[in-house]
């Protein structure tokens, strides 16, 4: 067993050691940019990033600008809304009111006019 583990161990540390040489051989075959093109190219995903920052406050802005405007409008037209409600419904309440007034009134005239004429008849 120990034979085994010492074997184990070597080929682990042979593993590491040839990574990391494999590593640094990759790293040299990189195409690293210039510090020209590194500039150049900072400055260009700086610039889309701040644009589109700008961008999105303004729409977030004219979004928040409308939404306010336009729930205050809702609630305008709602209140609107139910004042009529209330309103058309008081007014059809005093309404029946009204022609119910009016249709006793009616009634109590003809019952009164009928009476005059059985009071004439009877004094005739």
């Amino acid at each position: 067993m120990a034979k085994k583990e010492a074997k184990t161990k070597k080929e682990n540390s042979k593993n590491k050691k040839s990574f990391f040489k494999d590593f640094k051989a990759e790293l040299k075959r990189v195409s690293w940019p210039t510090p020209k093109q590194l500039v150049n190219n900072t400055v260009a995903v700086i610039t889309i990033v701040v644009i589109t920052a700008f961008i999105v406050f303004v729409l977030d802005l004219a979004f928040e600008t409308l939404n306010k405007h336009g729930v205050d409008k809702i609630k305008q037209v709602i209140a609107t809304d139910n004042t009529m409600e209330e309103n058309a419904t008081t007014d059809n309440k005093e309404g029946e009111q009204e022609a119910n007034t009016d249709e006793g009134t009616t009634q109590e005239n003809t019952e009164a006019s009928n009476e005059e004429e059985n009071t004439q008849n009877n004094a005739e």
